[in-house]
């Protein structure tokens, strides 16, 4: 269902002592949109990702996701942090896919996708088991399901965390430079991946330097830049025809 609210994020400010990351971040991520984060290295949107599901605590502002706050509660006009237990549980609904893999190495492709379900949800091995082969027939891994991470490729050790993603089955899907990783000949399974993904209707953060997926799959593109949104739209609208300078200047290095 889109049209409702899943991501807001109301003045959000992020600071690591004096160096102040995110300054006042306000931005609305529709149910079922693929919403793109691009911008230069150190414009604070992996820690603007990050905050999203309480991997970085923020500072002042308002973070939600379908509704709820995102670690913390609020009494009155104040908000008090939520325990550690409780905020695990809202990132049960969160699914995270990093730069670097965190596979654990000593299971294969298959237990890496079983293992979440089984220890945060209480799944039984048969119920995991059977999402877990679905799901990586699904990421075009279903003959490596036996494998250990030290046997695949970047690019199949990218898919494999996808898988271990959904596995939880989220109602979000954030994915921080998933790519930049990769020899270029991998990338494009993984955005194949993410593609389908977006056709399915799975609402998705993508912090990304691929500019022709932003174009292609994204339904909106934010350009951040020191902290701040400097601009955002239509991606197509945005990277054809950008209104800022900053923008104007980020793109003519990377396009």
């Amino acid at each position: 269902m889109t049209g409702q609210t899943m991501v807001k994020a109301e003045g959000v400010h992020k600071s690591y002592g004096a160096a102040h990351i995110l300054r006042g971040i306000d931005l609305e991520v529709q149910n079922g949109e693929v919403f793109c984060l691009v911008g230069p290295s150190g414009s604070g949107k992996s820690t603007f990702l990050r905050c999203i599901n309480h991997l970085e605590r923020i500072d002042g502002g308002r973070l939600s996701v379908d509704g709820q706050l995102v670690g913390y509660r609020q009494k009155g006009d104040k908000l008090y942090e939520l325990k550690d237990s409780e905020v695990a549980v809202q990132r049960r609904d969160i699914g995270m896919v990093f730069q670097r893999f965190n596979l654990f190495p000593h299971m294969t492709a298959l237990a890496n996708v079983m293992e979440a379900p089984i220890q945060v949800k209480g799944d039984s091995k048969a119920v995991a088991r059977e999402r877990a082969e679905r799901l990586l027939d699904r990421v075009g891994l279903r003959d490596k399901m036996g494998n250990y991470p030290s046997q695949l490729s970047g690019g199949q050790q990218q898919r494999v965390a996808i898988a271990r993603a959904l596995a939880m089955e989220p109602k979000l899907m954030l994915f921080d430079e998933p790519t930049s990783a990769l020899d270029p000949e991998l990338v494009g399974d993984v955005l194949d991946v993410m593609r389908d993904l977006a056709e399915s209707g799975m609402t998705m953060i993508v912090v990304t330097h691929e500019m022709g997926f932003a174009r292609e799959v994204g339904d909106s593109l934010v350009f951040m830049d020191g902290g701040v949104v400097v601009e955002s739209g239509n991606p197509r609208d945005v990277l054809t025809n950008p209104q800022h300078d900053r923008t104007k200047a980020f793109l003519s290095k990377v396009l």
